[in-house]
This record gives structure tokens, sequence and C-alpha cells, in this order.
């Protein structure tokens, strides 16, 4: 069996989640952990690549012995993010753990994932946002966010998102949204997105371009027509990285029966 674990983290002080030479990663502080507990090497296979300066509420990933498709241990599941946390940094947390069966993989047995998106929408800023919200000082009035509310509902159903990603990394870029909406939470502007997948930046250029029809630029019944163009200049600018959370990850119920 592998373990399956829930955690957060504040992804601000992060090049991402995967390991990468060029700076200090949320897989780096783990593979450190996971040692420290288990006194192995360990995979800790994640379900996503999140950016640097990307947050997580219920990021999953699974601890696996190196080169091995399971994990051996007399440390009870139940005593596993006790254990763990106590060799983590304060911006990372382990929240939970379960057994799950060894063919279990959390990137690719992913079913759907929900992100949320924060604008904070005031005058000034709120230190205790910093890095942690995209500050947008203009209020968006309820009409706004109407708007971008009737905007996000045209990304729902599955399409070519082609002209809402920055690159192209050979992947599909056909994608089911299966909800997408915009509130208002006193100062807080959320747009939340769930999908069977994303491509690189899709969120923030959703976001970006949310944005921009909530200040009156893009028409909120011009995004369907954009969006079959395929034409990523028709949307709006990549939304920073530090408001955006991996807030939910669905897996098959299949393995926790």
């Amino acid at each position: 069996m592998k373990i399956l674990l829930k955690i957060a983290y504040v992804g601000t002080a992060y090049c991402g989640y995967q390991v990468q030479p060029n700076g200090v990663t949320v897989q780096e502080r783990l593979n450190e952990a996971t040692r420290a507990v288990f006194g192995v090497d360990c995979d800790v296979v994640g379900c996503s690549r999140t950016d640097s300066g990307v947050h997580a509420r219920a990021f999953c990933a699974t601890i696996a012995e190196k080169g091995k498709p399971y994990l051996q241990t007399t440390v009870p599941v139940a005593r596993v993010p006790r254990a763990l946390n106590v060799h983590l940094p304060d911006d990372i947390a382990v929240l939970d753990a379960c057994l799950v069966p060894d063919d279990f993989h959390a990137r690719y047995g992913v079913r759907a994932k929900e992100y949320e998106y924060v604008i904070y929408n005031a005058p000034e800023r709120d230190p205790f946002l910093v890095g942690r919200a995209w500050h947008i000082p203009k209020p968006f009035t309820d009409e706004d966010v109407a708007a971008m509310n009737v905007a996000a509902a045209a990304f729902v159903g599955e399409h070519d998102f082609s002209a809402l990603r920055d690159g192209d990394d050979g992947k599909s870029p056909v994608r089911h949204i299966y909800s997408a909406s915009v509130v208002r939470q006193g100062e807080r502007v959320l747009f939340r997105v769930a999908a069977n997948g994303f491509l690189y930046h899709m969120v923030r250029v959703m976001t970006g371009t949310l944005a921009e029809v909530g200040r009156g630029k893009i028409p909120p019944e011009e995004i369907a027509v954009r969006l079959a163009a395929c034409d990523r200049s028709l949307f709006g600018a990549t939304a920073p990285a530090q408001g955006l959370y991996l807030d939910r990850v669905f897996y098959p119920e299949k393995y926790f029966e």
C-alpha cells in the first residue's frame, strides 16, 4: 500500500511543487520530511505541478519507497500527519493521510480539480493578503461582478482552450469545465472553477480575462465566440500567481471503498 496525503501550503516561498534545480520547492521539503520519518528515500508524487507562488488548501500526494510501488512502515497511518509536520516548515502542513492501493497514481488518477482565485478588491492593500491575493484597487460594482459571472459560465462545457493558455506543451487543448462562477464576499471577489484538467496558466488567464470583463473592456457575451477563435490575443493578461489556490482534488471512489 501507499500513503495518500492531503496537504496545505502557502506557496509564496517556493518555486512551485515539483523539485527543480533553480529554487526550493514543496516536494523537496516533503522529500526531506519523509526521509526523516520513514528512514528511506521516498517518491512523493503530487497531484499537480503548481506554479511558483501558487497555494494549495488540499493538495494530494502519495508516498512510496523509492523504486517500489509501496511503503512499508510501522508508523500508523493516523499518526503520519503529526510525524511529518514535525519535520516540515510552518508554511506546509499535512492535514490527513490514508492508505491507497499500489496502483493508485496521485496525478494520473485525478478525476477533477477545483481551483479558487482570490481578488482583493479594495482601494488600499491589506498587508495580511500580500502574496495571497491579487489586489485590484478600483472597486467592481455588483453589476461588474454579475457580468464576470456570466462570462465565467461561458467557459463551462468541453471546449478547445488553446486561447486560454500560455505556451504550447503539445498536450491536447480540449478540457471539460464542470463549473465556473464569480461571487463577491465582502472585499474579496472569488473565481471558482472545476474541470477534468487545466492547461498551463489556464486558470490565471481565465481570471485575467474576467477582470477585463469587470472593467468593461470585454463584453461577457463575447467569451464564447472568442473561445472558438482559439486566439490568445483575444483574452486578458495572465493574472499573478499569488491569488491562486488549488482547493479540491477528486479521485474515483473505488480507491476509498
